[in-house]
């Protein structure tokens, strides 16, 4: 794929200032089907993360632990993308969370 079309994909994402925005732009841009694919992803992703197993993780989201696996292996041995964003969600959550106290 041309880097060029990448990077102004990532860029349109970046510039997108909230969640709203960032749904209307995702739901324009993948079929219900896709997002639903990236949703089950990120799902897994978490769940390993807080240190589920994959039969724990399979059973909870009814998906085979093949699919579980290739989650973890890029969780894992990735580039390092789930493990920054699931850092920095866990701080917004937790930073939400303080505000709302």
């Amino acid at each position: 794929m041309n880097n060029n079309k990448l990077e102004s994909l990532y860029k349109a994402f970046l510039s997108l200032k909230s969640v709203s925005e960032l749904r209307a732009f995702s739901r324009d841009l993948c079929t219900l089907e896709e997002l639903k694919e990236m949703a089950e992803r990120w799902e897994i992703a978490r769940l390993l993360n807080k240190g589920m197993t994959y039969r724990e993780v399979a059973k909870k989201l009814n998906v085979s632990t093949t699919t579980v696996a290739r989650v973890a292996f890029w969780l894992n041995n990735g580039e390092g993308g789930y493990k920054i964003a699931l850092r920095k969600s866990a701080r917004h959550h937790t930073s939400s969370f303080e505000k709302r106290l």
